[in-house]
């Protein structure tokens, strides 16, 4: 653990874990032998890292989000309250399946809004936004903005995270999009 990194006295970290420089770490949070907290990272109050979840620099998790084996979460991303995620698709209490545990991977830059659920074996693209509630079952791409039960495409979002206009324009910073496949991609630099 690095020695800038600050947890709760109610935390537990348990033995080959590895928590990165100005990592914060507050109350009734357990992070498993084998995760990796970048740098930076905030784990809000109860926070659950299972073994081997690795999470990348910035990262923000806030209130009551368990994280389970085989959940990625890259560089720069909010996790909001209460953000469920799975790693098996039909659970059963007196079946184990722990070789049956899908990947779920959440990209640089991605927002997950408070009370979305992530079903296990998804991707969430780089600087993509799930909206709050939303029930994720496919993939989002890269820059996608997604809401619903089940959640649907419903537009594209800025690397600063504002939703863009129909001309794929950021009304907050004014980068300037282009499409690119199922994707975008910025034609011109922010101002």
């Amino acid at each position: 653990m690095s020695p800038s990194a600050q947890v709760h006295p109610t935390a537990v970290i348990d033995k080959g874990a590895r928590i990165g420089a100005g990592v914060r770490i507050w109350h009734f949070c357990h992070v498993m032998e084998g995760a990796r907290i970048g740098t930076g990272c905030i784990l809000g109050q109860n926070v659950f890292v299972g073994r081997g979840v690795p999470i990348g620099a910035g990262t923000k998790i806030q209130n009551n989000v368990s994280l389970y084996e085989g959940v990625r979460i890259g560089k720069g991303c909010f996790v909001g309250p209460s953000v469920v995620f799975t790693n098996v698709r039909t659970p059963r209490a007196d079946v184990e399946r722990k070789d049956a545990f899908e990947p779920t991977v959440i990209r640089d830059g991605a927002t997950l809004g408070a009370n979305s659920t992530i079903v296990c074996g998804v991707q969430i693209g780089r600087y993509a936004v799930v909206g709050a509630g939303a029930v994720v079952t496919k993939n989002v791409p890269d820059h996608g903005v997604a809401y619903g039960v089940p959640a649907s495409p419903k537009g594209w979002a800025c690397v600063c995270g504002a939703v863009l206009d129909d001309a794929l324009a950021c009304p907050d910073c004014g980068t300037r999009y282009r499409a690119r496949g199922r994707s975008i991609a910025p034609a011109q630099q922010r101002r």
